[in-house]
């Protein structure tokens, strides 16, 4: 979900924190990816007749299509990616966690029933859930790319955000917003920008510094911003939203004094947005960048055109050009 309303709020808060750019503007520069971010989008877009892909055997390859293709036009431009896999997420997510997985249900249910195909294809989206031979058959896919990755111990994005906020990676490739409450100084996703002419290497880079400049705050009080806006760690209070949480902590400067002053909240609001600020800062100093848990390999093009062409089905020729 990440934080509610916060792209809105920069829009208008501290728009020149917002750039759109071509992809190849990241020439050049190491990126982390959130990985379930393109996965999602693989299994929802790589689809024939409003169905997986599937190789000849049938084993769906929808994601190791989309991974590939993703991958090779990032090391095309010059890019060089590291994919971040989610580990176990924190237990303060298991609520929302629980929601997602119920909505997910529900979505699966009516899509069986439904006769309308155009309806149908949009459950179907909102029933997929990442399975452990999809994140194994991305590992095995990178191994042959010769592509390095981290299975993080924690959320894909926290980790990132410090590799990012460390100096290791450039920027973080991500959807999710909740990237920049971890302090990640610059983050990149897909365009946001309707009015422009996009492409698919049209991105949306957001400055975590010119932001909290713009927004007049420091990074602990952008937390407890985003916390009153609601995120997946902590409820939310009635009748505050992101303009109003932004309005709180510049008045107030914490959670603790804008409750004392003049704010009131739930008992279970109270007993979370402690920990929830320790989530957004879970990995700071925690992470040594001379010894990261990362996953390299050499490219062996062989192994990899057999394993494209042969076991996944794809197309010979496109992948045969790919690898060009």
């Amino acid at each position: 979900m990440g934080i509610k309303g916060l792209t809105q709020l920069i829009k208008k808060t501290s728009p020149d924190a917002i750039q759109h750019v071509g992809l190849y503007s990241m020439k050049d520069k190491r990126v982390a990816i959130d990985t379930s971010i393109f996965l999602y989008k693989s299994l929802i877009n790589c689809r024939y007749n409003d169905d997986y892909l599937r190789s000849k055997d049938g084993k769906i390859i929808s994601h190791i299509q989309g991974l590939y293709y993703k991958t090779n036009q990032y090391l095309s431009m010059g890019i060089t990616p590291i994919y971040i896999f989610d580990g176990k997420p924190p237990i303060e997510k298991s609520e929302c966690i629980q929601e997602r997985v119920k909505k997910a249900q529900i979505c699966k249910e009516k899509s069986d029933m439904e006769t309308d195909e155009k309806t149908k294809q949009n459950l179907e989206k909102g029933s997929i859930r990442i399975k452990k031979e999809y994140i194994d058959d991305l590992k095995h896919l990178f191994d042959m790319m010769g592509v390095s990755y981290i299975h993080a111990d924690g959320e894909a994005e926290a980790y990132a955000s410090e590799l990012c906020r460390l100096g290791v990676v450039d920027a973080v490739v991500t959807e999710d917003m909740d990237t920049l409450a971890y302090g990640c100084p610059i983050m990149i996703r897909g365009c946001i920008d309707k009015s422009i002419k996009r492409t698919a290497s049209t991105i949306t880079t957001f400055s975590f510094p010119k932001m909290l400049e713009d927004f007049q705050l420091t990074h602990d009080q952008f937390i407890d911003m985003c916390i009153l806006c609601g995120c997946d760690y902590c409820p939310t209070i009635a009748g505050i939203g992101p303009v109003r949480a932004l309005k709180c902590i510049r008045k107030h400067g914490t959670i603790e004094e804008y409750l004392a002053k003049e704010g009131s909240a739930t008992d279970e609001f109270k007993a979370k947005y402690g920990k929830a600020r320790e989530l957004f800062k879970v990995f700071e100093g925690k992470i040594d960048p001379e010894n990261l848990p990362i996953h390299s390999s050499a490219y062996d093009s062989e192994r990899l055109y057999n394993y494209l062409v042969n076991e996944c089905s794809m197309n010979g020729n496109r992948v045969t050009k790919s690898l060009r």
